[in-house]
């Protein structure tokens, strides 16, 4: 039987989100799948719009400008709040474009044709969608691994730089508190052991990370795919209240990602950045 590309427009029974994204091209030996189709749609989304918005900077912005610098002033103030203004000023750049390609993604999936428009094939319940050209970005835990492990290299450069290896040794191994006489030993030999629980803890986080974003944002596909084939007749319908959840979890997998890391950051560089807060007193 031939498979055609197509608009799914029945409701295929016993069909859901596959755990991998799939692949659908191979130009020159280089493998591309569904889910690096909507990645590369979002990212290009958002350059063009940032600039757009930056093309004729005025002083009192309007439009595309206002909004801008609405959402990046909103994001930097939350941000700052967390870490604080040195700690901003450095690894804004990074928190605030992965809270924003994160939630754009996250919403990007929601539309209608990401994973109903694809290749496919006719049954006696109608016809099926096995390989939409479409998948949520962040539905493919390759996509999700890959930006913790940005993050986790990022985070050993900013570490470093702001407190350096004898900072990261101290703050990972060094006794917190004073104690007095041959307990401090004992201590020595307590907190050296708990370091080495939190360097497997920071190896571990790459991962937690990557699935915790990952398992929420592919339940909810796959939650509105059950719903849309849950009753026959009703799948326009059953699925309306779970797009509005959705829309609220992406928006929320987003921060979370985003403050996460930022907390990740703060705690290893929080002797560095106690100084400037001191300083202002």
């Amino acid at each position: 039987m031939t498979s055609t590309l197509t608009l799914s427009l029945s409701e295929p029974a016993g069909h859901g989100l596959s755990q991998q994204a799939l692949e659908i091209a191979a130009p020159f030996g280089f493998p591309i799948t569904n889910s690096m189709i909507v990645m590369w749609i979002v990212a290009a989304g958002l350059i063009l719009f940032a600039q757009v918005a930056t093309r004729r900077l005025a002083d009192v912005p309007g439009g595309a400008q206002n909004f801008l610098e609405w959402l990046i002033e909103g994001i930097y103030g939350l941000l700052e709040s967390v870490i604080g203004r040195h700690l901003a000023e450095r690894t804004f750049w990074f928190f605030g474009t992965v809270f924003l390609f994160i939630l754009a993604a996250n919403w990007f999936g929601l539309l209608p044709g990401v994973g109903t428009i694809g290749w496919g094939h006719e049954t006696p319940d109608g016809f099926i969608i096995d390989r939409p050209l479409f998948r949520g970005a962040n539905a493919d835990l390759n996509l999700t691994l890959a930006m913790a492990l940005v993050f986790f290299a990022c985070w050993i450069v900013w570490a470093l730089r702001e407190v350096g290896v004898r900072g990261v040794a101290h703050e990972l191994f060094a006794p917190k508190g004073e104690t007095p006489g041959g307990l401090r030993v004992l201590m020595v030999v307590v907190f050296f052991a708990a370091g080495l629980l939190e360097i497997v803890s920071i190896l571990f986080r790459p991962v937690s990370l990557s699935f915790r974003l990952y398992g929420n944002i592919f339940a909810g596909e796959n939650m509105l795919e059950t719903m849309a084939t849950l009753v026959p007749g009703l799948g326009w319908l059953l699925p309306v209240p779970f797009y509005f959840m959705e829309l609220l979890v992406g928006l929320v997998q987003a921060l979370v990602f985003m403050l996460l890391t930022a907390v990740f950051t703060l705690l290893i560089c929080q002797h560095q950045e106690a100084e400037p807060a001191s300083a202002h007193g």
